[in-house]
């Protein structure tokens, strides 16, 4: 088994532990740790990752950039041609669903110039101190990331749990330039 594999287990069988309620106030402590950013404060669009069941929740980022009067994408994922689209959404309810895949994501919209991202929420299993993040092993982020119009900050959230002493890092893996947890803020902008 890969290394990578045997992290990926490790890591979700550490976030399914995590009761919900705990699940929960943790989410909520790093969006706010993230609304005191510079980084968001500045930001006028954000592209935000939809949260699975056992992963940080992102709906109370979303709310509160709404009432901040920032612009909100989701990333609309096309399968056949292994990219994201990155695509506005006004409602949490009203403008989503749920793929083949079990990810909500918007049911239409036309694709948001990847020029005038400030700010990408990126998700991920596990991170370490260098900025590295160990995905779902599908590459979306580390190619959406990897655009050439791509100008913005990546910043992951996630909980203090998913920091790991090392994620294994290839020529082809993007690391995050912040992540912010629970109980933590890392800056890994060179």
């Amino acid at each position: 088994m890969s290394v990578k594999k045997e992290l990926r287990q490790r890591l979700r069988k550490i976030l399914t532990e995590i009761p919900p309620e705990e699940l929960e106030t943790k989410s909520l402590r790093a969006c706010h740790r993230l609304f005191e950013q510079p980084q968001y404060v500045k930001a006028e669009v954000i592209m935000v990752f939809l949260s699975l069941p056992a992963e940080i929740d992102t709906s109370p980022l979303v709310l509160r950039a709404w009432q901040d009067q920032k612009r909100i994408l989701a990333p609309k994922v096309s399968w056949s041609q292994r990219r994201m689209m990155p695509v506005e959404i006004r409602s949490l309810t009203e403008d989503l669903a749920v793929s083949h895949m079990g990810i909500r994501e918007p049911v239409s919209g036309i694709p948001f110039p990847i020029s005038m991202i400030d700010l990408v929420i990126v998700p991920g299993l596990g991170f370490d101190q260098y900025g590295h993040r160990l995905g779902r092993g599908r590459g979306f982020y580390d190619r959406f990331l990897a655009h050439p119009e791509f100008k913005g900050l990546a910043c992951a959230l996630a909980f203090e749990e998913q920091m790991t002493a090392s994620v294994p890092a290839g020529p082809l893996d993007r690391h995050v330039d912040m992540l912010v947890t629970d109980q933590k803020v890392r800056s890994f902008k060179s």
